[in-house]
């Protein structure tokens, strides 16, 4: 047998489970917000407009990239979080989640696909976000805008998803979440240049004697944000080993 002839089955393998890999993700993008995806870019676009209009009422000064940093960070826990909530409830109450613990090897390749493509999903309607901004407020970097941003918005998903594992309830996760939020809400002030805070800023504008303590700042606050998100899906996903307590 010919050497192309080996290589057309190992082939036809690959372009089958890439097949497999985009049916996959399309369908997890399909049902991140359960069929209602257009309400909640509609939600996001309007509470950007609202938190920018009532920024421009109460400021003389135009915004500038620090201001568009939280103008999209609102947005960006308001699509996070139903998809982070409720994917668990939702495969509870429609019996999938007996099908996917038929799964081999479940808690790898469905859920943390499942979490990436949210991630992945929420990413393109900020930078769609984003864009909007740069054209009508601010100029500002796109790519470094939007990678900061997912920051904060994945330990929130993760951390979502690990309390949606333990509480198996949707409405029980929302409430925690909701607190979570509120306390690093109020909570800004005080931790305003800590790396723990959740809110951290990198594009505050600072004397040019604090740029180095600002990037100091940033990177540790983004080493904790992926470390923390590391830890809460890692959890989540050890959690969902016991599906006596799902099923």
């Amino acid at each position: 047998m010919l050497p192309a002839e080996k290589s057309m089955p190992s082939t036809k393998i690959f372009i089958d489970r890439m097949k497999s890999l985009v049916a996959f993700i399309r369908y997890n993008a399909t049902n991140v917000f359960a069929g209602k995806s257009i309400y909640f870019l509609i939600l996001a676009i309007v509470l950007l407009f609202a938190v920018a209009i009532f920024y421009v009422l109460n400021n003389d000064a135009p915004p500038g990239a620090q201001a568009v940093y939280y103008f999209l960070l609102v947005p960006g826990i308001l699509l996070i979080f139903y998809p982070s909530a409720y994917s668990i409830q939702s495969d509870m109450d429609s019996r999938m989640i007996e099908t996917l613990f038929g799964i081999p090897d479940y808690r790898y390749k469905v859920w943390l696909a499942r979490n990436l493509t949210h991630y992945l999903v929420v990413a393109v309607l900020l930078l769609l976000l984003a864009v909007l901004c740069r054209l009508g407020l601010a100029t500002f970097s796109l790519e470094s805008m939007l990678f900061h941003l997912m920051f904060p918005v994945v330990f929130l998903g993760s951390l979502g998803f690990m309390t949606a594992v333990l509480t198996r309830s949707g409405n029980s996760t929302a409430v925690v979440m909701v607190a979570v939020v509120l306390f690093f809400w109020f909570a800004a002030e005080s931790l305003e240049g800590s790396p723990w805070n959740l809110f951290h800023n990198p594009f505050a504008d600072v004397e040019q004697i604090e740029t180095l303590l600002l990037s100091e700042t940033t990177l540790y606050n983004r080493i904790y944000l992926f470390v923390g998100s590391v830890i809460a899906t890692m959890f989540g996903l050890l959690r969902l080993q016991q599906r006596e307590k799902f099923v």
